[in-house]
């Protein structure tokens, strides 16, 4: 099978590489082996919340210069300020016209989203259903908080989230309550009092008439309240409009918040994503897995698949997109890392002693440094084997080296800005090739 480009990985990088191909009309195909990191994440888009010497940063775009200055090879720096803005306004602005609104301050600060312990974290873009704290003052405007579970879901506390948030100064005078609402014919449903999940409940909630006796407890039980903090429990395919009639139905504003795995918030992007894609034309192939792949003259000529056994898949160009070591794009040995796949050129170790790889301390203030491994790549993203550049393969996201997505708070900004960069690669090289092809002359510059 020929394609344009052939995407390696179904995570926030790669659908955000084969999206923007899409639209430009390549054809494109992914090849998404599993679950995406997406299952696993907040649903909102981090950008930049501290640079790499642990200097916490409000403003993200106002220090692009200095990260640059500290990490020359960060990612951020590669592609500039200008390009990731641009990535990270086009996909808010694509994410909004498929029906997911995604929002951040006007004054381009960083605001905070409300954690499952009751803490914060700073964030970028959150979807329309999650409050944006702001940064330098959280409890503006609140006078009485309720975090709000449902009577049996084990993947939200809301005692602990309240006394955590009584611990800062900012909410000495905000009143929080807490409360467990009965999910309405519970006992239907539930087979041991193990066993409620987030999808579980969201599938209960999406019937009309026990939403609205699900509204009227809320009403009874919490009485009036100017934020309420549910966990995200609503769905991922039409939960956004179960959350707005909920609205509608007690009168009050509502927030969610990511729970355990799954996480209905990040698998609300994730469908919205893949849905869009496919609608362009665009071909996923789920549940397969690269095995290897073919090089000449330093280009990658065709890659083989569990699925498709001996018949290759071909493209002019790829994007590598297959995560870091919880994707298993990197794998570990006792004292090196391999890039799972073609074997491409790693970043020098710091050490070679797994030991000096991560924290003693797993909640650590400083980062770990395995999470900043990863593939080197030159100022386009493209990776190199035995120190050969290959001219028609990218890499981006969670893959790429000289970043730590989880210190920096920059995991999904990095994924789209680096995505989006191939992409634009991508679509200028094809537009070059055809431009050739069709006159040939004009590349000659016979005309």
């Amino acid at each position: 099978m020929k394609f344009d480009n052939i995407i390696i990985g179904g995570g926030v990088a790669g659908l955000t590489c084969a999206i923007r191909c899409a639209q430009a009309g390549l054809k494109t195909a992914v090849i998404a082996a599993g679950q995406s990191a997406l299952h696993f994440s907040s649903g909102s888009i981090d950008v930049l919340s501290r640079l790499p010497n642990g200097t916490v940063t409000h403003y993200p775009f106002d220090e692009f210069e200095t990260l640059a200055n500290q990490s020359p090879l960060h990612p951020y720096s590669k592609l500039g300020g200008d390009v990731t803005r641009q990535a990270i306004d086009w996909y808010q602005q694509t994410m909004e016209n498929i029906g997911i609104k995604l929002h951040h301050q006007a004054d381009d600060c960083n605001h905070l989203r409300i954690t499952p312990m009751g803490t914060f974290k700073a964030t970028w873009l959150s979807q329309s259903t999650v409050h944006p704290f702001p940064m330098f003052e959280p409890a503006k405007s609140l006078r009485k908080l309720a975090l709000v579970t449902i009577d049996g879901f084990r993947d939200f506390q809301p005692q602990l989230a309240a006394d955590n948030l009584r611990l800062l100064p900012h909410f000495a005078n905000v009143e929080i309550t807490t409360a467990a609402i009965a999910l309405p014919d519970a006992e239907l449903m539930q087979r041991n009092p193990c066993e409620y999940r987030s999808i579980d409940i969201s599938r209960v909630l999406a019937d009309d008439n026990k939403l609205q006796r699900f509204a009227l407890a809320m009403k009874n039980t919490i009485g009036e309240a100017d934020l309420v903090i549910l966990p995200a429990v609503f769905g991922n395919g039409t939960g956004l409009k179960v959350i707005s009639k909920l609205e509608q139905l007690t009168g009050y504003t509502l927030c969610e918040i990511p729970t355990m795995p799954p996480s209905l918030l990040g698998i609300r992007l994730e469908d919205a994503m893949k849905g869009y894609y496919k609608s362009l034309g665009g071909l996923i192939l789920a549940g397969d897995e690269v095995t290897h792949g073919e090089f000449e003259n330093n280009q990658l000529q065709r890659i083989f698949t569990r699925h498709h056994g001996d018949m290759p898949l071909v493209a002019n160009h790829y994007l590598l997109a297959s995560g870091s070591f919880f994707s298993r794009g990197l794998h570990a040995e006792r004292h090196h890392i391999e890039e799972a796949i073609f074997g491409l050129d790693i970043a020098p170790l710091a050490s070679t002693n797994h030991q000096h790889w991560y924290q003693p301390q797993f909640f650590s203030d400083q980062p770990h440094p395995f999470l900043g491994m990863g593939v080197e790549t030159n100022q386009q993203l493209q990776p190199s084997l035995n120190g050969n550049v290959i001219t028609n393969l990218y890499c981006a996201g969670a893959i790429l080296a000289h970043y730590n997505p989880v210190f920096e708070g920059s995991g999904s900004g990095v994924a789209i800005s680096t995505g989006f960069h191939a992409a634009q690669s991508m679509i200028a090289l094809h537009d070059k090739h055809t431009s050739t092809a069709i006159f040939p002359s004009l590349a000659e510059g016979n005309i």
